[in-house]
């Protein structure tokens, strides 16, 4: 059996068992208690023993976890007041990711993985137009245009809007003002650089499963602080990827330990103005991604942030300090203190407002599953380097990764894009095509109706040659045509 997990140190060592790990759960705090560390020292245990990891580094201050790190006045006083444990500095295997491809390994995804669910989500579309999304992927799916990247989508869009009453009948009405609103959207997010996201090679979600040289697990740390600017971007790209390892990782029920723990920080933004059915799906893949091995662990200020139904669902909490300065401050507070299991000696909605940084109510679950008594406690320190990386620290970590080049070169194959200009272009050769065979037999048909003009007079012409009045006017006739010169031929005669 894998060793527990310290994490903090109240009355007794408190401390994360591996097999319990994929039961999820809360780290929440008022800015500036604490949160980071708490996510820092977890995200390096879990590794420790293995388990690769995957947060975003809202704040740019994560990337100092691949390299060791070293004594400073704040370790060394938490040291102290911890009794001194038995401590080594350390760094962890780190792998970088950037939607931009700036800051880390571009990752991407394509349009159809990513869906027109969360894709309406994405764009804040409204039912109808959701509607419409929805009918425009079916469309593309019924007719074998494959939809990867943006223009692909803007693509389809333009042709169901062009051909909408050839589709109504099938799938539907579709909205001029719906399919609109659906490429205002997609420009929008074009700007706040969704195009990067949306392409090929597509992320493997087993690249994000690695384990270092040493054995311990990667971490992966997403690039966010330009990301968490689009929100729903941030928001919708993490909910994707839970989305993902959901439907593509086999049943394992309760391992040993997790194949991987994803961390959410900023939490209230996958939540903030959600509609049911997302709600209803976030709600879903929390509840039954345990038993695929995956423990997901939420990031948020505030616990109310967390709509019930998932909140049910995080078995391990970590409470950093909140404030009660305002009504909701004051709900919040006794929100928080509710949903620990009761501790006689400790009154803790009083202490919820007094912890100092660093300090934190903590619970976790015993092997049977059942939720600790609430202890306040002293988070461990981090054993990896605090201070961010340089420049050419991070590019140095990058070159070495074991996926370095790979997602640096884009793909464009062919796709709906590509797929429906060949076919515009084909459409419009053959309208030409029509257009000329159209003219050459009207012209064709004006040249036969000369000629059988002249055959008919020929004709005319002989018949007329066999009387006498025949033969005159026939003199009279050609001699008109010739010149005239037939008088003056008859006065010799």
């Amino acid at each position: 059996m894998t060793k527990p997990l310290i994490i903090a140190k109240g009355p007794v060592d408190l401390e994360i068992l591996p097999c319990m790990a994929n039961r999820h759960g809360l780290v929440a705090g008022a800015t500036g208690t604490g949160k980071t560390v708490s996510l820092r020292v977890m995200a390096e245990r879990f590794s420790a023993i293995g388990v690769p990891v995957f947060m975003a580094d809202v704040k740019g201050d994560l990337s100092g976890m691949a390299k060791t790190g070293s004594e400073n006045p704040k370790i060394t006083e938490r040291l102290q007041a911890l009794g001194s444990p038995e401590f080594s500095f350390q760094g962890c295997p780190v792998t970088f990711w950037d939607l931009f491809g700036q800051a880390g390994h571009p990752v991407r995804t394509t349009i159809s993985d990513m869906g027109p669910l969360l894709l309406a989500r994405m764009l804040n579309l409204n039912d109808t137009q959701g509607s419409v999304l929805s009918m425009t992927f079916k469309i593309a799916d019924d007719n074998g245009f494959l939809l990867l990247d943006l223009k692909d989508l803007r693509s389809m869009l333009q042709y169901v809007g062009d051909h909408a009453a050839d589709f109504r009948t099938q799938y539907g009405n579709v909205s001029a003002a719906s399919i609109g609103a659906i490429q205002r959207g997609l420009l929008e997010l074009e700007n706040q650089g969704g195009a990067h996201f949306f392409g090929e090679p597509a992320l493997d979600l087993d690249d994000l499963m690695q384990t270092g040289p040493d054995g311990r697990g990667m971490v992966n740390i997403l690039a966010a602080d330009k990301l968490i600017t689009a929100p729903k971007l941030y928001a919708t790209f993490l909910l994707w990827m839970l989305s993902e390892l959901f439907e593509r990782m086999p049943e394992v029920g309760d391992p040993e330990k997790p194949k991987l723990v994803f961390f959410f920080d900023e939490a209230h933004l996958l939540f903030e103005d959600a509609p049911e059915a997302l709600l209803s799906k976030i709600e879903q893949v929390v509840r039954l991604i345990r038993s695929k091995g995956v423990g997901v662990y939420f990031c948020s200020q505030n616990p109310l942030d967390i709509p019930d139904k998932v909140l049910g669902q995080l078995g391990h909490r970590i409470q950093h300090a909140l404030r009660a300065f305002t009504p909701r401050d004051q709900k919040a507070v006794k929100a928080a203190a509710t949903t620990f299991r009761t501790n006689p000696d400790l009154e803790v909605e009083t202490a919820i407002t007094e912890l100092g940084v660093g300090e934190a109510l903590v619970s976790f679950l015993d092997e049977k599953g059942t939720p600790g008594m609430v202890q306040r406690a002293l988070i461990y320190p981090p054993q990896s380097q605090l201070p961010p990386l340089n420049t050419d620290e991070r590019k140095q970590v990058i070159a070495q990764s074991l996926v370095a080049g790979h997602y640096e070169n884009e793909l464009d194959r062919d796709s709906a894009f590509e797929m429906l200009k060949t076919r515009a272009e084909q459409q419009a050769q053959a309208a030409h095509q029509e257009q000329q065979q159209a003219a050459e037999a009207k012209a064709e048909a004006a040249g036969i109706g000369r000629m059988g003009f002249a055959e008919s007079f020929g004709k005319s012409v002989v018949r007329a040659a066999g009387s006498q009045i025949g033969r005159s006017l026939i003199r009279g006739v050609m001699g008109s045509l010739f010149g005239g010169g037939g008088s003056r031929k008859r006065s010799i005669w």
